[in-house]
């Protein structure tokens, strides 16, 4: 079995010995040079903390809490440790809006042990049809691609049958981006009558379902899926076992139970919160919202890290609809520019495996006028299509919801 590094296969005494003889380091820098965890981190004594028992007592920052804080202290909350200069390369605005640092390391996201997993080599070209406007999700994987050694054509997001035109002339064997547009871009080059070479697929941004795995299969392209978030880089990882995903070598992932800080048992379905040895964005204990569960035994693939069952929902009504991050407060501003609706409801299905929203809201009366406007505001706030059902008073269900995530994926 060929790993990446050597790091991937080591006993796992070793791995842990190693990350919790790293961590007390990461914490000081944390607490000396990011002024929110110099906060947060007060009154611990941060150099014992040597231990996941340890570990646990730190307080969790969640990724809900995000938005209020990047308000109150721009740009990164208090929680970057490096500001504009030589050492932040870029930065990025995913929805919310929520910035995120690039510093100038190679493969700043950890992502190439990802995508060398998923069969990425030396001299592939690789579509890349993340965006690369605002968002990091082009450059995550670019640099990941170019670690390797690959050649990378930045398709972006849309314009299909521009980038089938590419695709024509330049036949890359290796496809990223989300899956759902993978099967788009199939779809339409098999009725224009274009040839496609693509072997390879590195996958992310949305649920992948072995249905969907297999559908890629039958027409020769072996796909793997990455959990990643811009705020961490790579978090974990499938690999040819097809067993879960195995836990990136950089990270401390905990499930605890949702709305705490506290692990739960091995195999209990919690939210994973991460810690991150990135010396620009020191994020420790940073609950993702995102729930999952640790699996017993080792990967067959041979490696030995932790893993993890994959996204299993959220833990809090953020949702992440065809890539990207949809936030409760998104929904309320919405509300607030349109004053005649009294409630709303975002409402997200997959008929046909594709993510479809639907905003309904209760008003008095309505018109196609509301109804385009209000759809034209979901777009501006989100940056993703909606459509728009308008509703009696008082008949959305009465349960707090503000979105809610009907998507199936057996």
């Amino acid at each position: 079995m060929e790993f990446f590094d050597a790091r991937e296969g080591r006993d796992p005494a070793e791995r842990e010995r190693d990350l919790f003889a790293r961590l007390p380091a990461q914490l000081i820098h944390a607490r000396d040079k990011a002024p929110a965890f110099g906060q947060r981190l007060a009154g611990f004594d941060l150099a014992a903390v040597s231990s996941r028992a340890a570990l646990a007592a730190l307080p969790v920052t969640r990724k809900s809490e995000l938005l209020a804080l990047q308000k109150g202290t721009r740009p990164f909350g208090g929680l970057a440790a490096i500001g504009w200069g030589p050492a932040c390369a870029r930065v990025f605005a995913s929805p919310g809006p929520i910035y995120e640092p690039e510093g100038r390391r190679a493969d700043y996201w950890r992502l190439a042990r990802a995508m060398f997993a998923a069969g990425f080599r030396a001299g592939d070209l690789v579509h890349n049809t993340f965006s690369y406007h605002m968002t990091p999700a082009g450059s995550m994987m670019e640099t990941a691609a170019h670690a390797i050694g690959c050649t990378v054509f930045p398709g972006g997001v849309g314009q299909t049958e521009q980038q089938l035109g590419a695709i024509a002339d330049l036949q890359p064997n290796a496809y990223v981006g989300t899956p759902s547009f993978l099967r788009i871009l199939l779809d339409k080059a098999d009725e224009l009558g274009i040839r496609t070479a693509f072997t390879k697929a590195f996958v992310s941004g949305e649920a992948f379902p072995p249905s969907q795995r297999d559908a890629l299969a039958a027409r020769g392209i072996q796909a793997y899926q990455a959990y990643a978030t811009a705020d961490l880089g790579l978090i974990a990882y499938e690999t040819q076992a097809r067993e879960g995903l195995v836990v990136d070598e950089d990270v401390i992932v905990e499930i605890v139970r949702p709305g705490t800080g506290d692990p739960v048992a091995s195999g209990e379905v919690g939210e994973v919160v991460v810690t991150t040895f990135n010396p620009d964005y020191p994020l420790i204990r940073f609950g993702t919202g995102d729930l999952s569960a640790l699996m017993a035994g080792a990967s067959p693939c041979g490696r030995s890290n932790q893993r993890i069952r994959g996204w299993m929902g959220r833990a809090d009504q953020t949702t992440k609809i065809r890539g990207m991050f949809v936030h409760p407060a998104q929904v309320a501003e919405v509300l607030r520019r349109h004053p005649e609706i009294s409630r709303a409801r975002l409402v997200v299905e997959n008929p046909d495996g594709v993510d479809r929203m639907e905003l309904r809201c209760e008003c008095a009366g309505g018109s196609d006028d509301l109804r385009q406007a209000l759809a034209g505001t979901v777009r501006d706030v989100t940056k993703l299509r909606a459509e728009v059902a308008l509703c009696t008073p008082a008949s959305l269900p009465n349960d707090g919801k503000v979105i809610e995530d009907l998507r199936s994926y057996e």
